[in-house]
């Protein structure tokens, strides 16, 4: 999996929000949090074949770190 990085500096900023984002949440709200996130974001690309991509590529990638 290649993922080019369109964000840059951007990237850092939303790092910190995503952690500021789960501050003080428990371990289910925290997962709720990531679903809506990523349907939100599923919604926003708006092609499913483009989703499914991204979330093998993301699969693909969790099992290489392991």
């Amino acid at each position: 999996m290649t993922q080019d990085d369109r964000l840059g500096a951007d990237g850092d900023a939303i790092y910190a929000a995503l952690v500021a984002a789960h501050a003080g949440l428990d371990e289910a709200a925290s997962h709720r949090l990531n679903a809506r996130l990523v349907l939100m974001l599923a919604n926003h690309i708006g092609q499913a074949s483009d989703v499914l991509r991204l979330i093998a590529d993301a699969k693909a990638y969790d099992e290489v770190a392991e």
